[in-house]
């Protein structure tokens, strides 16, 4: 079993390509979700993931619900600031699918509205103009609590 990352609507290829390159040497599977706001033969994103490309196991959706259709019985987390619960305050398992929206708008608020309980977010400064992390960064920042959690399973 393995981690799962899911990007809805990616719009930075460096983004999606640091992403991959940290799903690529944890493990993790990397789930995007169309439209994506680059083309996967940019070299921004070839680039950013330099040669981890053939280490990534990478799943391409046409939508939100065609991934959930394909993993109804698995455990979501939602990343937001919009959460109450922080990041490390849930217990995340081997298999646990995070997801993430896309860089300029988050995840659409109909998919947050319906799983409440399981939005999640990284403490952060409580100022307006700081809105939000680096997508790459957040990303990092939750896959390795998440492998904290599951004792790095796999992992040396």
């Amino acid at each position: 079993m393995s981690l799962n990352i899911v990007l809805i609507e990616p719009e930075i290829p460096q983004n999606t390509g640091n992403i991959a390159r940290t799903c690529a040497i944890t493990g993790a599977v990397l789930h995007l979700i169309r439209p994506l706001g680059f083309s996967v033969d940019s070299k921004h994103l070839k680039r950013a993931g330099l040669d981890y490309w053939e280490l990534l196991d990478i799943r391409y959706y046409d939508s939100f619900e065609e991934l959930l259709n394909q993993h109804d019985k698995s455990k979501f987390f939602y990343a937001t600031t919009k959460a109450s619960h922080k990041h490390t305050d849930v217990k995340y398992t081997e298999d646990s699918f995070l997801v993430f929206g896309k860089e300029t708008k988050g995840i659409p608020e109909d998919i947050l509205n319906s799983n409440k309980d399981q939005c999640i977010r990284i403490p952060m400064k409580d100022c307006e103009a700081a809105r939000s992390l680096n997508l790459a960064n957040s990303v990092s920042i939750i896959v390795y609590e998440a492998l904290r959690q599951t004792d790095y399973q796999g992992l040396r």
